[in-house]
């Protein structure tokens, strides 16, 4: 996948911090908006998510177009068609999403059938079928893992065909993502320890990847260092919101570094167990992280080897020989899943989640050696490849 050189974008605004809600008002008044429609699910709204967000509006005098909060956790073409329905119903001139990856996918979305018109949501699918700028879009992302706040992609089911449809173009990317600790206060510990291990695995795979490059490489290390830092901090003390925010600054540190160098074989992987067995997603990378590492050391143990630094820390990495270093950088990714596990239940291996079947296994294979992903994978990975890596991950 080398090219000879190499590309870097993120153009998404970025607030963040301890009162980032009130400075929304003001963002939206510079794109020109004033009726925001909000979209989101019930979890969040029962959760008060919603509420300093309302109040921030109301304290500017903004009105809010409509408030939809039925977005499920698989959405779908028929529910965004519905959604741009009401924007276009209320006369909303923007769009505010509150959650996670479902309805930041679904706004996404709801974005191009409200700024391109009509209700052919696939008639834009694929990459490159945007070809001008959508209406303003604000992303306050609930959990700290997906980085879909910083992504030019989205996936909405099809109705009639029940199949994932992939979206992907740079006018897709939000125009602002408001990363404030109250929207992440409530959540569980198993949610937080997933999510930051899906952010983990953002991070680690763009740094290993074909195509990496000095600036992505830059965010990952950041990002993998802070979720070093700081997970241990939120798990005892979850309502340490300084330690919240570092967080979501880490996920969307890494969703910057993998949306412009990719991810490979873990999500490949990934993927494909949680359409088989439903597994959440950020369950999925953290069973799978150090198991694909190992296959991949083949070819990149130096690049692994450098992880080192920002997994296990300075004095660590520096005590340990050069050769040594990969095998003990995997070994501290370990070693962070069993402390997850013992202060989360967050599952180490296929067997653990009591979800999945060694039956299925070979299924998960077939479908990973087809996930797009494989392709920005250093070493291919064939069936048997694959299905003796899950079987590794088995127990």
């Amino acid at each position: 996948m080398s090219k000879g050189y190499s590309e870097f974008f993120s153009p998404v605004k970025i607030i963040a911090g301890h009162k980032a809600l009130e400075h929304i008002p003001y963002e939206l008044a510079s794109f020109g908006a004033s009726r925001p429609l909000i979209i989101t699910d019930a979890g969040v709204v029962q959760a008060g998510l919603v509420e300093p967000v309302k109040q921030s509006l109301q304290v500017s005098e903004v009105p809010i177009a409509d408030i939809f909060s039925d977005v499920p956790p698989d959405s779908s073409s028929s529910l965004v068609s519905r959604i741009a329905e009401v924007y276009r119903l209320t006369g909303a001139d923007a769009i505010i999403a509150i959650g996670g990856g479902s309805v930041i996918d679904t706004s996404k979305a709801v974005n191009i059938l409200v700024s391109e018109g009509g209700n052919d949501l696939l008639a834009y699918s694929g990459v490159g079928a945007l070809t001008k700028r959508l209406k303003p879009l604000f992303i306050l992302p609930t959990t700290a893992g997906t980085g879909s706040e910083v992504t030019k992609v989205a996936v909405i089911k099809d109705d009639e065909t029940g199949r994932k449809v992939p979206f992907g173009s740079a006018f897709l990317l939000p125009d602002v993502a408001v990363l404030d600790p109250r929207m992440t206060l409530t959540l569980p510990p198993h949610i937080t320890a997933a999510t930051a291990m899906d952010a983990m695995t953002h991070a680690v795979e763009a740094y290993i990847g074909t195509a990496k490059n000095p600036l992505s490489d830059a965010y990952a290390v950041a990002a993998i260092k802070t979720i070093r830092e700081y997970l241990g901090t939120v798990l005892a003390t979850p309502d340490n919101a300084e330690a919240r925010l570092k967080l979501a600054e880490a996920a969307t540190m890494a969703g910057i570094a993998f949306s412009n160098s990719m991810v490979g074989l873990v999500h490949a992987i990934g993927h494909s167990i949680g359409a088989i067995t439903h597994l959440p997603h950020g369950v999925c990378m953290s069973l799978m992280l150090p198991y694909v590492l190992e296959y991949n050391l083949a070819t990149s143990r130096e690049t692994i080897g450098e992880l080192l630094l920002p997994v296990a820390g300075s004095e660590v990495y520096s005590n340990t020989p050069a050769e040594q270093r990969a095998e003990t950088a995997i070994a501290a990714i370990r070693t962070l899943r069993d402390e997850l596990f013992g202060k989360t239940g967050l599952p180490r291996t296929l067997s653990e989640t009591g979800k999945v079947d060694k039956s299925q296994l070979s299924d998960i294979a077939g479908m990973s050696i087809d996930d797009g992903a494989m392709l920005y994978n250093r070493i291919d990975a064939s069936y048997e490849q694959v299905l003796a890596i899950l079987t590794r991950a088995w127990d």
